[in-house]
């Protein structure tokens, strides 16, 4: 089995990834493939992936750095991808720092929004060169997408190139942690059974009983209304489940920005009274990159790296297909047939079996109709920027801004029109020419 790392300089996530391959005995002969356009960082995680390698006594692993993108991939039969264009500085930077001018304000904008439409435009033309490589070297591949935005970027592999792909997110994974621990209920957690269906970063924790079949939703609901929690950093989800009756995956950062309820010029006081982090990711990028030098010493000179599986699905569905022994996975596919309420188009995020057979998304049926409506408010910018990406036309890219539910709520036309115009300036070393 060989399985291609691109991004491989982000040498913590490659770590987990890859690690949980590593640790997973039913994966048996594996090359792990690292490729990455900062050589330095490739070099890093190829002296971390080897002692870790060393550490787990697995004879049958090898890890091979390549500086060659095709070379890398010939003969693949797995792909991940997490890569980030532009990286964060300047590209992550100007997606704050410009819309901030225009008085519009975020928090993470990776996912939606005028960050996650810009982060898009300058990804897809990099995942196109992804797959014509991959029609080249390994035509069968299944290419795992971790990069952000999960759903435009997943969607476009799936709609307009011939790849097998799904898209990875872990919000799902510990959705009902993040959920009931603070609420003074982790009790629940090893016998607590749920369901999750809607998109990647807005799906929603449709069920949860315990493990007698009983609802926890009144009790959880209860707790949240009576300030009976332990942490303010879900203060968001809370008030979205108590006024839309479901609780969903993401966080209250990223959730913040995807409706258009808490981040107003106009009501300064949300941002206090629902503990809400503007610039967040930022403020996260300057800590890695200040932590790095000591990390970075850490991972490559270590004599042992010792690795704890993480949750991840990856190596769930490497081993599947390896022997086909199913697994549950929950991941962002094309709504064919899978959410009846929501565009055939929209990339969802589901249950869905993995094997030999590759991924096998989980019928829903229909979302209850207000979590189907939030969704689509999000799926109207997500298709819309996709077409963006495809046409290359600024009328398309400004009628995605146009759509962003956050976006709308504080700008008028003329200034969405001025900002995507100044962020088209800012990124054109990354992005095609639009007209």
């Amino acid at each position: 089995m060989k399985l291609t790392f691109i991004g491989a300089g982000s040498t913590v996530f490659a770590k987990n990834v890859l690690g949980d391959v590593v640790y997973t005995p039913e994966i048996g002969d594996a090359e792990l493939a690292l490729f990455d356009i900062d050589g330095r960082r490739l070099e890093d995680s190829y002296l971390m992936m080897r002692t870790l390698i060393e550490t787990s006594g697995r004879k049958d692993v090898r890890a091979v750095k390549y500086a060659d993108r095709l070379a890398a991939l010939r003969g693949a039969d797995f792909v991940v991808n997490a890569v980030q264009v532009g990286g964060y500085e300047p590209c992550t930077v100007s997606d704050f720092e410009i819309p901030k001018k225009y008085g519009l304000r975020q928090t993470i904008a990776d996912t939606l929004g005028i960050g996650g439409i810009f982060r898009a435009l300058r990804t897809v033309p990099v995942l196109d060169g992804f797959a014509r490589d991959m029609e080249k070297a390994c035509p069968n591949a299944l290419f795992i997408n971790y990069a952000n935005p999960m759903a435009i970027l997943t969607g476009y592999m799936l709609r307009y190139t011939p790849i097998k792909a799904v898209g990875l997110c872990h919000s799902v994974q510990v959705c009902a942690k993040h959920l009931l621990q603070p609420l003074g209920m982790a009790e629940f957690l090893p016998d607590c059974r749920w369901e999750i269906a809607g998109i990647n970063h807005q799906a929603w924790l449709l069920k949860i009983e315990d493990g007698k079949g009983n609802d926890l939703y009144p009790e959880i609901k209860r707790r949240a209304r009576e300030k009976e929690f332990t942490h303010t950093w879900d203060l968001v989800r809370y008030e979205m489940m108590l006024n839309f009756g479901y609780y969903n995956t993401e966080s209250s950062e990223h959730t913040a920005e995807y409706v258009p309820y808490f981040i107003k010029k106009a009501h300064p006081e949300l941002i206090e009274r629902f503990n809400i982090p503007l610039d967040e990711y930022p403020r996260r990028c300057v800590g890695q990159i200040e932590g790095w030098a000591a990390m970075r010493k850490e991972l490559t000179e270590a004599k042992r790296i010792e690795h704890v599986k993480s949750d991840e699905f990856a190596a769930a569905i490497v081993a599947a297909a390896l022997t086909d022994t199913p697994a549950r996975i929950h991941g962002n596919v094309l709504n064919e047939g899978l959410i009846d309420n929501l565009p055939r188009e929209a990339c969802v995020e589901v249950a869905c079996l993995a094997d030999r057979n590759g991924i096998s998304p989980c019928r829903v049926g229909r979302l209850p109709e207000q979590l189907a409506a939030l969704n689509r408010t999000n799926i109207n910018v997500q298709l819309m920027a996709t077409e963006a990406a495809v046409t290359r036309k600024k009328d398309a890219v400004y009628q995605a801004a146009f759509l962003d539910p956050h976006t709308a709520a504080e700008l008028t036309m003329d200034e969405i029109k001025s900002m995507c115009d100044d962020l088209f300036e800012a990124h054109k070393a990354w992005m095609p020419a639009y007209t």
